[in-house]
């Protein structure tokens, strides 16, 4: 066999291969260790896929199936920084909250990433997820180019996930807070409300703005929104079954000068403002002043007997109107004839006060309504105060009219913290809307003797035993107070039938805690109240029903009325007929 036959042999069994062989099988190799290297890859990517889904799986199981909430520390679309934001909360003095704040988002957009073809289309969309939207505007300003536009505020967490889920490009979300009253309008004009962007427009809020943005302690009132809601319920039955245009009502500490409740209807919700009337919105305890009509004539005898010129002794002549230039004042159910001090107050006779205070001389008057704080502005810690409204010059007229409630103009919170010095022993304190803790012998200053207070007791007792006040009574908790009825003057005139009528007490009276008032705006009577308006019909059955409720609230036990000292506590002195000393006779 030759040695070409056998090269040929080996090349055709394989078993001898020239240099293009080799190249070629190289080749081969190097092309299948790639595939397989790219097969190893593909498969560990997968794998991790298939775990990274497991986890998301598993998370939104955790919190959509078992409701774990997501850590404080992970990127979700509802975390709010907790110190970006800080405004205290405003409670009642039992630590009720009466104003909050709660984390919520803003949405604004980047209108420079917006498409401005799809601005009306994205407009439509948003509103279909925040109802009260406003279409028209949003769809101005996504297509404004500008490069931030709020579009809404206070988002809650089901919108926010809405909105995202929309993967409209330019819009987001920006952390914020709502400020939030839990109770509505029942502390409305007290508490006030903030704007949008949490600063105080009225009331606490305002008043405490500075305070509140600490947001360190809450400020804590002297209201109770148990008295609150008792007061306005109250309030809110005489105003309706009177067809008064509004009402105003006030609980307070005789000891303290804290106002527990305080309420003013009409009122507003500050959760949605926007619905408010500009009536709603006006406090009538404490920004509207008002002539007070009779219940003017405690302060009159007050400052009479406390003057040491008059005392119970002493009678003054109401046998006819008394006329003063061209004015004439008359007794609505005119006695006729002399009347004592008892009875000028009992029987609520204009003729028998305005000669008391013209006995006394206008510079005393002056200077007592002076003492009372009613010739300025209550000293109180809202903004919303309004100021007496006084004559000047102060002429004799004007010192026979103020002496029963006319001619003289006050806030109702000038009046609750007046009749509290009258029985509380004779101290006069700043009322106040802040939880405060002062005793009866603290802070404060005298106006009247201790012993001015003891009659002013008995004889407030007498008017609702046999005056004006009898729908007042609650058997065992020792009413005693002064009904009002005063026209209202519209542009200057006083107009007929419309009437301001009130009742203010304090109780139990033989030692008093707390003075209720309830006041009605322009009430009109009814067959049950023979036609009558005035403040024993409309007003004092309101103050009786809070006194009631008030005593099983603050379980304060009923007395024994026919109990001897407690009798004596309000007892005056018995005046044989022929015994009265008569001091005038003008």
């Amino acid at each position: 066999m030759t040695r070409s036959s056998i090269a040929g042999r080996r090349v055709a069994d394989g078993d001898y291969e020239g240099p293009d062989r080799r190249q070629r099988l190289r080749i081969e190799g190097d092309a299948k260790q790639a595939m397989e290297t790219g097969r190893n890859r593909l498969l560990v990517g997968g794998l991790l896929f298939a775990m990274a889904f497991s986890v998301v799986g598993a998370r939104l199981v955790e919190v959509g199936v078992l409701g774990a909430a997501p850590e404080r520390n992970e990127a979700t679309i509802w975390d709010v920084d907790p110190d970006r934001f800080a405004r205290a909360d405003i409670v009642d003095r039992n630590g009720i909250v009466l104003a909050t704040n709660l984390p919520t988002r803003a949405l604004f957009a980047d209108a420079r990433i917006v498409d401005a073809k799809e601005a009306p289309e994205i407009a439509r969309k948003l509103a279909g997820i925040i109802p009260d939207l406003d279409v028209a505007g949003t769809r101005e300003r996504l297509a404004s180019g500008r490069a931030f536009i709020y579009l809404h505020r206070d988002l809650t967490p089901a919108q926010v996930m809405e909105v995202n889920r929309l993967g409209v490009p330019g819009l987001n979300f920006e952390d914020a807070e709502a400020r939030v009253y839990p109770h509505g309008r029942l502390v409305s004009h007290v508490i006030g409300l903030t704007d949008i962007d949490n600063n105080g427009l009225a009331g606490i809020e305002k008043r405490f703005d500075t305070e509140l943005r600490g947001g360190n302690e809450p400020v804590r009132l002297s209201l109770d929104i148990r008295v609150q809601d008792m007061l306005r319920e109250e309030l809110y039955k005489a105003m309706t079954e009177f067809s008064a245009i509004g009402a105003a009502g006030m609980v307070l500490d005789v000891h303290t000068g804290e106002i527990v409740g305080m309420s003013s209807l009409p009122d507003f919700d500050p959760n949605n403002i926007e619905t408010a009337t500009e009536d709603a919105i006006f406090n009538r305890g404490t920004l509207g002043v008002y002539e007070m009509g009779s219940t003017f004539k405690l302060f009159n005898t007050a400052m009479a007997l406390d003057s040491g010129r008059v005392s119970l002794a002493n009678a003054f002549d109401a046998t006819r109107p008394m006329k003063v230039s061209r004015f004439l004042i008359s007794d609505y159910h005119a006695k006729n004839r002399w009347l004592s001090v008892p009875e000028i107050l009992v029987y609520s006779s204009n003729v028998g006060s305005a000669k008391m205070a013209q006995f006394v001389g206008t510079q005393t008057q002056k200077d007592f309504l002076g003492k009372l704080g009613m010739l300025k502005a209550a000293a109180l810690e809202i903004p919303e105060v309004g100021a007496p409204l006084l004559p000047s010059p102060w002429r004799d007229i004007n010192t026979l009219t103020i002496s029963f409630g006319h001619g003289i103009a006050v806030s109702p919170v000038q009046l609750v913290n007046g009749v509290a010095t009258l029985v509380n022993g004779g101290i006069f304190r700043d009322p106040t809307l802040i939880a405060r803790n002062v005793q009866a012998s603290g802070e404060g200053r005298r106006v009247i003797s201790r012993a001015t207070s003891d009659t002013m007791r008995a004889l407030m007792r007498a008017v609702v035993m046999e005056g004006t006040g009898k729908k007042a009574l609650v058997p065992g908790y020792m009413v005693g107070g002064k009904t009002g009825t005063a026209e209202k003057q519209v542009n200057g005139r006083y107009k007929k039938k419309a009437l301001m009528s009130s009742f203010v007490a304090a109780f139990p009276l033989q030692n008093p805690r707390y003075v209720v008032l309830a006041m009605l705006d322009e009430p009109k009577g009814t067959k049950d109240t023979f036609g009558y308006a005035t403040g024993g019909w409309v007003a004092a059955p309101v103050v009786g029903a809070v006194v009631e409720r008030l005593a099983h609230l603050y379980a304060l036990p009923p007395v024994d009325e026919t109990e001897p000292s407690v009798l004596q506590a309000v007892s005056l002195p018995v005046m044989e007929p022929g015994g009265m000393l008569k001091l005038a006779s003008y």
